[in-house]
């Protein structure tokens, strides 16, 4: 195959279902990359951002409010964006975070198609009790991982750059060459080529491998 016909083209992202639980995701074969991030993190925007679709990835004023993992199918066979539910709000019922978090924990863990692991976290409040839970799954399972600094516009170039440089330099020390950072805004479309190259380098290597074999 072709460097052309094996280039993903994230605008042609396309709802493909929701599941509440394992067993419903689509069948575990291919190349995925998983979204996950807090409530308000602004996981949403940076998908819809990514695609050049505003309204692929439900936004919302609720926290919370996306309660079901959503699978995007992209133009190659068997390749997806996968955006994970979001909480980490004190006005979504105990009862109900503690079904994401096993169902989330399910798929994590079990799902072999995942190539790697978005985690988006505002530039202005990051570290949070749901991105050390992500951090510490993704060391002990080794999944690469990405973290998305998202609006970044909101915070002065200087400030930006030390949180930046900061998180790049803890996060290195727990997870090695396994964890990248970048800064991100959604509102003024900074820093989507450098998440297209991250994408492209964990979904494409495992296409081609699979072509391989």
């Amino acid at each position: 195959m072709s460097n052309q016909d094996n280039r993903i083209f994230y605008n042609s992202a396309k709802f493909q279902l929701s599941a509440s639980k394992l067993s419903q995701c689509p069948e575990d074969i291919g190349a995925e990359v998983a979204f996950a991030g807090r409530s308000n993190a602004g996981k949403s925007s940076a998908i819809n951002a990514l695609t050049n679709n505003k309204k692929l990835a439900r936004t919302s004023k609720t926290p919370g409010r996306t309660q079901l993992i959503n699978f995007f199918a992209l133009n190659l066979d068997s390749t997806r964006l996968v955006d994970l539910p979001g909480y980490g709000y004190a006005k979504v019922p105990i009862a109900m975070k503690e079904h994401w978090q096993k169902h989330l924990d399910q798929y994590l863990q079990q799902r072999a198609s995942l190539r790697g692991v978005v985690l988006v976290m505002d530039i202005r409040h990051p570290m949070k009790e749901f991105d050390h839970m992500m951090i510490d799954w993704c060391q002990s399972t080794q999944v690469p991982l990405h973290v998305l600094l998202t609006k970044s516009d909101k915070l002065k170039r200087g400030p930006a750059q030390s949180t930046l440089l900061g998180l790049r330099r803890d996060l290195t020390a727990v997870l090695g060459d396994k964890v990248t950072v970048q800064t991100f805004s959604a509102l003024k479309f900074a820093g989507i080529d450098l998440l297209k190259s991250q994408l492209d380098s964990w979904l494409t290597v495992a296409e081609d491998s699979e072509i391989e074999e």
